[in-house]
């Protein structure tokens, strides 16, 4: 520990601690504009000057180590004289006349940093050039015309998404910021996970749908966990009058860590889908408006016990408690031999199994990422599913990290890979050949491990050379933080394959990591609605769908059943096959817990309030569960754990 004095109270911090992050632990405000908690300090505005005693001039706080006994002020005459006259430069150049600015009022930072230091006129009068704003991102606008070369955007965008399509052009006064080599943001390597615009401490990078709508001060702010998938990031959703206004990552969030991807971030605020706001009854053939006692009667009338009663499936988009609650009325008081998920159990049911017959977890948390040093991604396209996972793995290679991309088809990550395999449909046999290749290499981390056939055997079958599978078993052995990442491509296929995944990852010493489905994926597993959905003579069908969207597979299915109900929140081509039609909330209008890939739980609250005629997918299964006469047991939270998970569960 280290202890340290600023503006003469006595602080004591922990070695490596910059003066910024001393003062901010103190609670003494050092104005600052390139700085940010989640970014590495890079010291180039130079607003958090502060007086160090010893030293000839004055000292970014930022980026200055605070050593023992040091003595620090940041409040004198020269400190505050610095400050204006950095404001002085930055106001000088570029077009920030704040009041016909999107984000004035209270939501800039430069803005904030100038009334903070009492300036309410330029010392300079302004003589910027004009830069072009590019407009043609789906999702935010760029503005030059505010930026100040912070750079905050460019970090986040390389240092923590990994994805580097940020960067700056020219130099001097004629900087600007560019994507890729000066490319349109539309046409740019950008993933659209916006983290540039939550960091953004001006007007210059700007979403599409909170700007010119009032001020961020005045706001509702819902900490949350988004549902896109099964990472269960942490975000904080703004609104305002029963408006969402913006989402934006939650940076104290243990999953994320604050980023999102477009999944969570965007496409909620761009989602234009019909919503269903009144019950429906088919009467004649034809969809007609109801009350909830009419399309609950007819539920009820057409709901017989018996295995060939009701097949049932629920989204995994449901909370831990509605899907709960939805097993008790299907599988208990119903006995319908047919209730699932929508998944099917295709990223879970094989992993279940697993646990079942070992009786014990195999699979490793999602911090795993954070600290290893050589990734296997195999079945799993990071990508375009499950982000965020993905940012991890790629803002770890600059450092030197490795990755080995197993795929048939090609993979957004093989550009970035060190190794590349592909061969089609042979999984079984490239993870045996890469067994083999750790055993030939004498890297086994296991004791006299078994050796099913020989390198050339495996090349002859795959067509990939030996040296290829000697390479990335040599990576993946002699790291010290191996990680295989697998998904569908891995789960949707014979227990044999993902069997000999796990013995290449206890011989390599590799954790493993499952990326799921949607966001109670493993939820559902747990409860045992993972098996393969099949119409056999049933004569209804129960579709717990909420917000969730079904696929043309699902429809097909669904065509013949008899008596179809559809729990929606949108209108689709499902909910007008169906003869009752049930509205309920999305996610963002009701709460619930969600069981992320690395078995942590956590709890959505609702941000808004649906209309009056919409209930939640909980609310109507007790409302069904009370015309059946039970009660459904609350008991979810330890039904979770009665069954071996693939991955050690936090319930708290």
């Amino acid at each position: 520990m280290v202890n340290i004095t600023i503006d003469g109270k006595m602080i004591e911090v922990p070695e490596g601690t910059t003066v910024l992050q001393a003062a901010r632990k103190a609670g003494i405000v050092i104005p600052t504009l390139c700085d940010h908690p989640n970014l590495i300090p890079y010291g180039g505005c130079r607003l958090c000057l502060v007086e160090i005693e010893g030293a000839r001039t004055l000292q970014p706080s930022c980026t200055m180590p605070a050593s023992p006994n040091m003595v620090v002020r940041t409040d004198t005459e020269n400190v505050r004289t610095a400050r204006k006259f950095v404001l002085t430069l930055i106001f000088s150049e570029r077009n920030h006349f704040c009041p016909y600015c999107q984000v004035s009022g209270g939501d800039c930072e430069l803005q904030n940093a100038a009334y903070h230091e009492g300036m309410t006129n330029w010392p300079l009068q302004p003589n910027y050039q004009t830069f072009s704003m590019d407009a043609s991102h789906p999702y935010f606008v760029l503005d030059n015309n505010r930026c100040i070369l912070c750079r905050r955007c460019v970090r986040a965008c390389g240092d923590l998404v990994g994805n580097f399509t940020l960067g700056i052009e020219e130099r001097g006064a004629r900087s600007f910021l560019v994507a890729d080599l000066g490319t349109p943001l539309a046409q740019s390597t950008c993933i659209s996970c916006g983290v540039c615009v939550q960091v953004c401490p001006t007007g210059a990078l700007i979403d599409r749908w909170s700007a010119y709508r009032g001020r961020e001060t005045q706001v509702e702010h819902h900490k949350t966990v988004c549902v896109g998938c099964s990472i269960g990031c942490g975000m904080d959703v703004l609104t305002r009058d029963n408006n969402l206004v913006r989402i934006e990552g939650d940076w104290d969030a243990a999953i994320n860590g604050g980023l999102l991807c477009k999944v969570g971030r965007f496409e909620p605020m761009a989602d234009e889908q019909h919503r269903l706001v009144t019950p429906l009854l088919r009467k004649d053939g034809i969809l007609k408006a109801a009350t909830w006692q009419e399309a609950l009667d007819a539920v009820d009338s057409h709901l017989k016990p018996g295995k060939d009663g009701v097949a049932a499936l629920a989204s995994t988009r449901l909370s831990a408690e509605a899907l709960y609650t939805f097993h008790q009325i299907f599988a208990g008081k119903l006995q319908s031999d047919m209730v699932t998920s929508i998944e099917e159990g295709q990223t879970t049911a094989i992993s279940a199994s697993l646990a079942d017959e070992t009786g014990k977890p195999f699979e490793a948390h999602l911090d795993t990422l954070d600290t290893s040093d050589c990734f296997m991604a195999i079945g799993v396209n990071l990508v375009d599913n499950h982000e965020v996972a993905g940012f991890f793995v790629k803002r770890a290679l600059p450092a030197g990290a490795g990755l080995i991309v197993v795929d048939p088809e090609p993979n957004p990550l093989d550009n970035l890979a060190d190794i590349t395999i592909k061969s089609k449909g042979l999984d079984l046999d490239i993870l045996h050949a890469l067994s083999g290749a750790v055993i030939q290499l004498g890297l086994a981390k296991e004791k006299n491990p078994a050796v099913l056939d020989t390198l050339a055997v495996y090349t002859e079958k795959t067509g990939v050379p030996v040296e290829t599978y000697l390479a990335a078993a040599k990576s993946l052995a002699s790291a010290q933080h191996p990680v295989l990442i697998y998904g569908k491509g891995i789960t949707s296929k014979s227990p044999a394959v993902l069997k000999a995944l796990v013995e290449f990852g206890r011989l390599t010493g590799a954790g493993m990591i499952s990326v799921k489905g949607s966001a109670n994926s493993l939820a559902a597993s747990q409860y045992h609605l993972d098996k393969v959905f099949q119409l056999n003579g049933h004569q209804a069908a129960y579709i717990a769908l909420g917000d969730d969207k079904p696929t043309q597979r699902l429809i097909q299915r669904l065509e013949k059943v008899p008596f179809l109900v559809v729990q929606a929140s949108y209108t689709s081509q499902l909910t007008s096959m169906a003869d009752v039609v049930l509205p309920v909330g999305l996610w963002t209008e009701q709460e619930g817990h969600y069981v992320n890939l690395d078995g942590h739980l956590q709890k959505a609250v609702r941000s808004l309030t649906p209309a009056e005629e919409i209930r939640s997918n909980e609310e109507v299964f007790n409302a069904i569960a009370q015309r059946l006469g039970f009660e459904p047991k609350n008991d979810w939270k330890k039904q979770l754990t009665q069954r071996v998970s693939p991955v050690v569960l936090t319930i708290n």
